[in-house]
């Protein structure tokens, strides 16, 4: 097996090689088939867990993600080709995640946009979209952020870890001062 991190095989590699140049950073790219069946998802969601572990994602991301996924594949399975493939490609960037996940449809038609499940799916994972490619392949695709600013790798400002103590202590010291 060759350790060296994928780059989305031969006939992607340009497009890839291209993008990492642009995008001054290195990016791996993980691809999963899977059976188009809700029994393979546990495979799919703990891949999820761990990649976003590797990039360093808080554990409310990574959950976040990890049902995000789920969702995902699951309003694409509704209307899967019985005996069909669900694939599902993670683009793995400093910070940031990637995921596209894609069936062949019975109707071809993406998932409809103005559901409860879009809804949660949009909160869980930001950016999201779903269309259609060649054929009658759907396709969902979801970005998510690490819990920091992916610019500066640092949390936001103001952003203090812990209880929140240290915010208090200058206003009670203020306060007993006046």
């Amino acid at each position: 097996m060759d350790p060296t991190p994928s780059t989305g095989g031969a006939e992607n590699s340009d497009t890839i090689d291209s993008h990492t140049a642009h995008s001054g950073g290195l990016r791996d790219v993980v691809a999963l088939t899977l059976p188009a069946a809700s029994a393979y998802l546990t495979v799919l969601r703990t891949a999820t867990a761990s990649l976003a572990a590797r990039l360093d994602f808080t554990l409310d991301d990574i959950e976040d993600l990890r049902i995000a996924v789920d969702e995902a594949c699951a309003l694409l399975l509704v209307s899967a080709v019985p005996g069909s493939s669900l694939d599902c490609t993670f683009t793995l960037s400093p910070g940031v995640m990637h995921v596209l996940v894609t069936v062949e449809s019975l109707d071809g038609e993406p998932p409809s946009e103005d559901t409860f499940a879009w809804t949660v799916l949009k909160a869980l994972a930001g950016d999201v979209e779903a269309y259609t490619g060649p054929g009658s392949k759907v396709s969902i695709t979801l970005q998510k952020r690490r819990g920091v600013r992916a610019d500066l790798g640092e949390p936001p400002a103001g952003h203090v870890r812990g209880s929140g103590a240290a915010d208090a202590a200058p206003s009670v010291d203020a306060v007993g001062t006046s």
